[in-house]
């Protein structure tokens, strides 16, 4: 320091504003720049005007520093701590051998990806200097072993000037690194993160692709539906039946493109570039790996990153057995023999020397007071100083006494009426006073023991959304306190509401403040004076205290008990009238009251009290007045003894010969060692005799526990225990002799104080003695304690009242105990060692660890200066049966994501190195952000709950669960199925009905059933009814489009057919693709197909405002279905002509497109009649949610079949209305809109779904309007209904739209049911009259485009709950409803007649039992031919639809629908009296995913995810290299993207027993949806390893 040079003297004002500046440097309250001006302004008067000298810290004590080192090494000082028990020379060495360690492993941990503007908008916002207004006098409050409450503070005294050289070598390897991350935008190089020399070599991105490569050959067969578009076109001959979905909803925004081009690595792409590139998401350019599949190297590298870190074994491994059950158990960690074990004989309870009977001792306090008060009136009894270390104001003994009394009159009868005053004797008061005006809180406090009211002593709240104030405020509802005491300047500084009046803060109740100034108060009449007696059993005051899940207790003082403890501590402590005491510690509660209130009165001792203010200004504050006033004790922290190390260096004529005693408050705390350490090696030679540091131990219920005796000089130091923290963790005392890594040195806290017994209890289950080299937690029997937590008689139990029991259960004294919240043991002299707190103890894993000493690790960890060292926050969360430990940090603001990263990694690896056990998630979070306390520490159960709330905003997050959870359930190994050789009774397999149903026969027989196609049916129609309207095309304003009779319909379809004649020159049986959108012109270009002998193929046009993701598709199925030509709009023809268009695909791969809009004026000579109802008559092309085309023939026979079923089912005839709001392209809802109506002769009102987007209540107006009975939509229609139209529900209602006509609305999928969303919209829409009876499912798939429909006389769909756990085993266990893991699963609709269902096992294909989970087979009429012939080999398709079963009838023929469900015989009848048969449908097994030897369905893990917070919007998952990936659409901030990967990790583990290996949060809309409402998660897992989704954070979960 420039100060420290001798001919430049400084005055002593300048140094006090340096020292200031240096601690708001330390704290964050300034910026580097905004520092070194305000110093070089500070100091440049001083040098002279010449060569900048040197002021960055060199001393004269050592060698001059160069420039670099000396500004390193002030940047050290500063971000070094002012907390030094936490800081060890032996632990930090420990930690570096252990990282070491980590070291030689060479373990790179994959580092998360942020998106670019999140990095920006992060370093932004850091850059604006932090805001600490959170404590409006400046105090803070130390950090009190709560696994956060701390703060951070000036230099490190400890630590040298100088760096070694290996430490130099890897920041400048660090420096270049980042260089290269900046400069060259290779993702190679992010993929190193774990030390800086994992990222040397350059060529790692080549070697990390090799590797990729390999690792995808030899581990992931991807099949040929999967392939590219690109190699489609290099080997046309060879029929590729995959491509890009039709993701409408996709948009592709140019600047997201840009953005993504621009990260890519130059000659990325691995395509050659004679080949046409594939449009991807975004137009992104990416390689592909030898199968095809779009790889992204830095996503992927990323990714085998993760699955080679995790190949490393886990600790402790899992057994390598299996269990086939549905009952999944957890891993029960078994007892290791090689455990520590205590061996110790059962200790015997310490008794601490007998309480000494003094003549002079006062009977009570207030006694004493007036004793002092009117004897010595003009004693000092307290000192108050201001922010200048200025005497502010002296309170005699008079005085205090005086003003007491006039505090205590006021009480007593001016509030209120005389008849019923306000307050009466044993009523509860609040003193809200702040941290630098103790004479009034004093003069409160025993004005209220003289009016015989309960002082509660609480903080002064800052605002209406402190931490923990809503807390405080329910304790004060609970002591039913109506008045607050405070004083003029704390209630001037109180928040105001407009009116002046002080607003009632949240959770408190309403307050009368009254101001405790003399000028303010009555003055008493002279004969009045307030009466004392003696101390009784009465409540003396509520001492607030704040438990580990954030609620706040009251623990009542009696007087007896406040009296025997101040004599307690008399005597331990030596204290004689007028002796001198400085005191820095909080004087509301704990130390600093018993001490600097109370026993200090009861001595008339004269206390000096110290601010946090000033210490904050001033650190060397406390040691002045010490020299200053000849102080004979000094009250402390810890923390303050560290500031004084690092300011004493400016004051030169220190003293402290006088100090007999320096009480240290937080001894109890093993880490505050070092302090102790440090301030004696420095200060012995200003007169500190060794023997004056006496640690002491309290705690709010037991009051002080224990407390060093100033001994004579020249008495031995009592001795310390270097434990072994492993030992410690199994609660078992080993002085540690070989494994110096993991060691907690814990020093005495002196004897126990007089007038006590102590024993120690074990930490769990009944209250039985340890033995002797046992931890436990430490209880007291004296008088001297707590005696209750107000109003709360249970906890009370539990706490005051304990039984300590010897072993053999007979107890050990006949007077109950206290708990104090401490654990440690006592040893064989008597002396009491702390080695933690029952509150910031976490038990993982059968172990138990002490949040403070994971911080003091964490703290270890070099180099610091990326996080403020007391601003971290240890607490620990229960997930899957264990609690698992989080780690939070606040992050300084010029932190780079490298920096903050490498230093997390280093975290971990310490942690799991010193405590043998794995963080489970580690948070950075942004400067000043977590919430304080009001004495300015971390609030640790605030900081919980916003944690689990996911409500933090980090900045940063590490999560590590696969190192952490090792209690999953073992793994499955499938067993043998039933065989054949299972005994078969009749239709029982394995003691069960088979499950098998089938829907009614198809024996009516109607006027149409004679004609066998559908073309001689409309043909019929048209000459029958010609001018019955078949078809009602509605537009966005819900008027009619377009409408069309049978005759017009005939008519308009002979000339489509003429045309084809005529400009194709088509032959029987060729295929022609229809491109047409929702309406009419695809229905009249349908049976004109029919009638020109061709047949139709039903193609999605491409979307026109996202040609470059659609048209591929629309591309591929033209190719693939070999479309001799294709019909649309002239407005569509155009479009494919587009410049857009033409740059996706080339115009000269289309067949002839011609357009219908303006048909020739001729019919066509004849119409085709088909020879063979088995011939074909359209082509149904759909893609599936795992990205798959599949094409299936459809007959003639199959078609009119189907018709006729869904017509029987409906009940439709000529006089019925139908409203459709369906997709026509594929499945189902083709059938309905273009085939039914001509079968059934019923009139189809078509609502095409896209013009839902512009009126979202058209559906459901368009039912109500027309009377319809029946309505047939999809969920994508159901959602927009839901969420579009929910806010409109009285608008709906002024129109008039009423749905209680419905009788049938049918959600026609190919998926299990959506239970929720049917249920949701039944509710929503009950007002408007819709039965929830009414809504239902179907189901279709490839093979069978209605299995089931529920029909007009079907039963009401039913809804059982299955265990999910039971399903992942591919068994049903049906449970009751809110059941833990339940599933409610819908009816799929009724079987349709002529179909036939039989549930078979998908591996051995045989039959399963009723109840039993299998694939559903199907055998009807209606089933489609087959697929497509696109695959090269058709054997491989065949069997779905040709199967036939193992065992039982072997000789049916059945389809395979892909899909798994279970069959169940209800209690409900059918129209023909039969039992009912409910099918329910599972999921499709394509989708499902083989995960720990379990099939999961990935909407059963979306669900779950949904459902962690409110601003997750939708989810998608799929697996990749066996690891889970989760992706999150995020509706909310960018900053809240990190707060759902804790969130989203945490579900998954708990309902699913599963670890998510990569969490990806990205914006609304990125999930590709297609048109029936499915996800198309096979292309998002293409489109994430491409690294094309522009992710706002991507976390790796280790």
């Amino acid at each position: 320091m420039a100060d420290r040079d001798p001919l430049v003297p400084i005055p002593v004002e300048v140094r006090a504003k340096l020292a200031e500046l240096e601690l708001e440097l330390s704290e964050g309250d300034i910026t580097q720049k905004g520092y070194e001006k305000k110093r070089s302004k500070l100091i440049g008067a001083f040098f002279p005007q010449g060569p900048a000298p040197d002021v960055s810290g060199a001393q004269d004590r050592r060698p001059q520093a160069t420039p670099s080192s000396a500004s390193r090494y002030h940047r050290r000082r500063l971000s070094g701590s002012r907390d030094e028990r936490y800081r060890s020379d032996i632990h930090s060495e420990a930690v570096h051998a252990a990282l070491a360690k980590h070291r030689e492993r060479k373990m790179a941990v994959p580092m998360p990806s942020k998106r670019r503007s999140l990095v920006v908008q992060n370093s932004m916002e850091a850059y604006t200097p932090p805001d600490t207004s959170s404590s409006s006098e400046g105090e803070e409050k130390d950090y009190e072993g709560d696994g956060g409450e701390e703060e951070d503070g000036g230099g490190n005294n400890g630590e040298g000037g100088g760096e070694t050289s290996s430490s130099l070598e890897g920041s400048m390897n660090m420096e270049h690194w980042i260089s290269r991350a900046i400069h060259a935008t290779s993702s190679a190089t992010n993929t190193n993160s774990s030390t800086a020399s994992s990222s040397s070599s350059s060529g790692s991105g080549a070697i990390a692709r090799g590797r990729l490569a390999e690792v995808l050959a030899q581990h992931v067969h991807i099949s040929a539906h999967q392939h590219h578009l690109r190699l489609h076109q290099q080997h046309h001959k060879t029929e590729i039946s995959s491509a890009p979905p039709d993701v409408t909803g996709y948009t592709n925004n140019a600047a997201v493109a840009d953005r993504i081009q621009a990260e890519k690595t130059p000659g990325g792409d691995g395509g050659s570039p004679g080949l046409r590139q594939t449009p991807k998401y975004g137009n992104a350019e990416l390689m592909e790996t030898g199968d095809g599949v779009p790889v992204n190297n830095r996503v992927s590298a990323k990714i085998q990153q993760l699955v080679n870190t995790l190949k490393r074994p886990k600790r402790p491994p899992l057994r390598e057995f299996f269990v086939d059950d549905f009952e999944e158990l957890l891993e029960v960690q078994q007892p290791d023999p090689n455990l520590p074990k205590a061996e110790g004989a059962q200790m015997v309870p310490a008794q601490g020397e007998d309480l000494g009977v003094v003549t002079n001792w006062p009977p009570c306090l207030e006694a004493a007071l007036q004793r002092w008060g009117t004897i010595s009136p003009k004693a000092p009894c307290l000192t108050t100083m201001d922010t200048n270390g200025k005497p502010l104001s002296q309170l005699t003994y008079g005085k205090l006494w005086s003003r007491s009394v006039k505090v205590a009159y006021n009480l007593s009868h001016k509030l209120g009426i005389k008849q019923e005053p306000l307050i009466r004797p044993g009523d509860r008061v609040a003193l809200v006073f702040p941290n630098n005006d103790p004479g009034s809180f004093m003069t409160a406090f025993y004005g209220c023991l003289l009016a015989d009211v309960v002082p509660v002593p609480i903080e002064v709240p800052l605002s209406r959304k402190d931490a923990g104030s809503q807390q405080i405020g329910f304790l004060l509802g609970s002591c039913g306190i109506s008045v607050a005491l405070t004083s003029d300047l704390c209630h001037k500084g109180l928040p105001k509401s407009p009116t002046g009046e002080i607003p009632q803060f949240k959770g408190w109740p309403k307050l009368l403040w009254i101001v405790t100034e003399s000028k303010y108060l009555s003055k008493p009449p002279r004969d009045w004076f307030p009466h004392i007696r003696d101390a009784g059993h009465e409540t003396a005051y509520i001492e607030y205290k704040t438990c580990k899940d954030g609620g706040v207790l009251g623990v009542t003082v009696t007087r007896a008990a406040m009296l025997t403890h101040c004599q307690a501590i008399t005597q331990a402590c030596g204290y004689t009238e007028a002796e001198t005491m400085v005191n820095v510690l909080d004087f509301k509660k704990d130390i600093g009251l018993w001490h600097g209130v109370l026993t200090s009165v009861m001595n008339m001792m004269h206390v000096v009290s110290v601010p946090y203010a000033l210490m904050k200004v001033n650190p060397l504050s406390w040691i002045q007045k010490v020299c200053q006033f000849k102080a004979k004790v000094a009250c402390v922290k810890s923390r303050d003894m560290h500031w004084a190390l690092v300011a004493h260096r400016d004051q030169r004529d220190v003293n402290l010969a006088s100090l007999r005693m320096l009480l240290v408050a937080d001894g109890a705390n093993p880490w505050s060692i070092s302090s102790c350490d440090a301030f004696l090696n420095v200060f012995h030679t200003k007169g500190l005799k060794s023997d004056v540091i006496c640690p002491c131990a309290g705690s709010p219920e037991a009051l002080t526990v224990a407390i060093r005796r100033p001994v004579e000089e020249g008495t031995a130091t009592p001795p310390r225990g270097v434990l072994s923290m492993y030992s410690l963790s199994h609660g078992v005392v080993r002085l540690d002799s070989e494994e110096k890594l993991s060691v907690l040195t814990v020093q005495d806290v002196g004897y126990v104080m007089p007038g006590a017994m102590m024993c120690v209890v074990k930490m769990d289950g009944i209250p039985q003695l340890c033995k002797t080299d046992e931890v436990g937690e430490l209880c007291v029997c004296t008088v001297a304690t707590g005696t209750s937590y107000y109003g709360l008689s249970g906890m009370t139990k539990n706490t005051f009242e304990v039984v300590p029991v010897d072993s053999e259960g007979a107890a050990v004294s006949e007077f109950p105990f206290t708990r104090t919240g401490l654990l440690g043991f006592v040893s064989v002299s008597g002396l009491v060692y702390v080695a933690g707190k029952m509150d910031g103890l976490m038990a993982v894993g059968g172990r138990h660890h002490n949040a403070d000493d994971i911080v003091a690790t964490a703290l270890a960890v070099e180099p610091m200066k990326f996080v403020y060292r007391g601003r971290i926050a240890v607490f620990s969360i229960e997930v899957l049966h264990d609690e698992r430990i989080v780690v939070v940090a606040e992050q300084r603001p010029d932190s780079t994501e490298e920096d903050s990263f490498q230093w997390m990694s280093r975290v971990l690896q310490a942690i799991d190195g010193i405590h043998q056990v794995g963080v489970y998630c580690l948070v950075l979070v942004p400067s000043n952000t977590l919430p304080k306390t009001p004495l300015g520490g971390i609030h640790l159960c605030e900081t919980k709950q916003l944690f689990l709330e996911g409500a933090l905003h980090p900045c940063n997050v590490l999560m590590c669960p696969h190192t952490c959870v090792t209690n999953l359930p073992k793994p499955r190994q499938k067993q043998p199925e039933i065989g054949p050789a299972s005994v078969m009774v009749g239709n029982l397999v394995s003691g069960k009905r088979i499950a098998q149903a089938s829907g009614r026969d198809l024996t009516q027989v109607e006027d149409n059933d004679q004609f066998l196609f559908l073309s001689e049916v409309l043909q019929w129609r048209a000459q029958s009814t010609p001018e019955h309207v078949l078809y009602t095309l509605l537009n966005s304003r819900g008027t009619t489009a377009s409408s069309v009779t049978c005759l017009q319909l005939h008519k308009r379809a002979e000339k489509v057919a003429a045309m084809l004649a005529e400009r194709s020159h088509l032959q029987d049986g060729d295929h022609v693709a229809l491109l047409y959108p929702p309406g009419m012109e695809l229905i009249v270009s349908f049976y004109g197909c029919l009638y020109a002998g061709c047949v139709p193929v039903t193609v999605r046009p491409p979307h026109p405002h996202n040609i470059s993701t659609t048209l591929p598709t629309v591309n591929m199925i033209v190719e693939v279905s070999r479309s001799v030509c294709v019909l649309t709009t002239q407005v569509i023809s155009k479009l494919l002509k587009s410049k857009e268009a033409l740059a996706t695909v080339d115009m000269r791969t289309w067949p002839p497109v011609l357009d219908t809009d303006d048909l020739p004026k001729r019919k066509a000579p004849v119409l085709y009649k088909p020879s063979n109802p088995d011939t074909l008559a359209y082509l149904d092309f759909s893609v599936s949610t795992t990205g798959m085309l599949a094409g299936v023939k459809m007959s003639h026979a199959a078609t009119s079949a189907l018709c006729r079923s869904v017509k029987l089912q409906c009940e439709l005839y000529p006089s019925r209305e139908v409203a459709i709001c369906l997709d026509p392209y594929c499945g189902l809802g083709f059938v309905l809109w273009c085939l039914c109506s001509v079968y059934s002769g019923h009139q189809s009102i078509l609502i095409p779904p896209c013009e839902l987007e512009a009126n979202a209540s058209l559906w459901l107006w368009a039912v109500s309007h027309h009377k319809v009975r029946d309505t047939f939509c999809s969920y994508s229609v159901m959602e927009i209904s839901t969420k579009g139209v929910g806010l409109q529900m009285d608008t709906l209602k002024s129109r008039g739209v009423d749905l209680s006509r419905v009788r049938t609305c049918v959600v026609v999928a190919e998926e299990r049911p959506r239970t929720s969303l049917t249920q949701s919209f039944s509710k929503l829409f009950r007002d408007l009259g819709l039965h929830s009876r009414a809504v239902s499912t179907a189901f279709g798939c490839r093979v069978n485009m209605a299995v089931c429909l529920q029909g007009t006389s079907s039963p009401d769909p039913t809804t059982v709950f299955v265990d999910m756990r039971a399903l992942r085993h591919d068994r049903v266990r049906l449970v009751e409803r809110g059941s833990p893991h339940s599933l409610p699963l819908m009816e799929s609709g009724k079987i349709l007649p002529g179909v036939r269902i039989i549930i078979a096992n998908p591996e051995t294909k045989g039959p399963m039992g009723e109840s039993h989970l299998g694939e559903i087979w199907v055998q009807c009429g209606h089933n489609s031919s087959g697929y497509l012939s696109v695959y090269g080999d058709e054997a491989l398709r065949s069997d779905h639809f040709t199967s036939r079963l193992s065992f039982g009838d072997t000789h049916s023929v059945w389809a395979r629908t892909g899909y798994l469900g279970f069959l169940r015989r209800t209690q409900l009848t059918d129209a023909n009296g039969e039992r009912h048969d409910a099918l329910y449908i599972v999921g499709a097994l394509e989708e499902a995913m083989e995960l720990r030897g379990m099939r999961y369905h990935p909407v059963d893990i979306e669900t779950s995810v949904i459902r962690t917070h409110k601003s997750i919007t939708e989810c998608a998952v799929f697996t990749w290299s066996n690891l889970l990936v989760a992706v999150v659409e995020l509706a909310a901030s960018e900053r809240e993207a990190l707060d759902v990967v804790p969130l989203v990790t945490n579900a998954v583990l708990e309902e699913h027993y599963l670890i998510v290996g990569v969490v990806v949060v990205t914006d609304a809309g990125v999930i590709p949806i297609n048109s029936r409402g499915q996800k198309q998660r096979m292309h998002l897992r293409d489109g994430f390893l491409a690294d094309q989704l522009d992710p706002v954070y991507v976390a790796y979960n280790m």
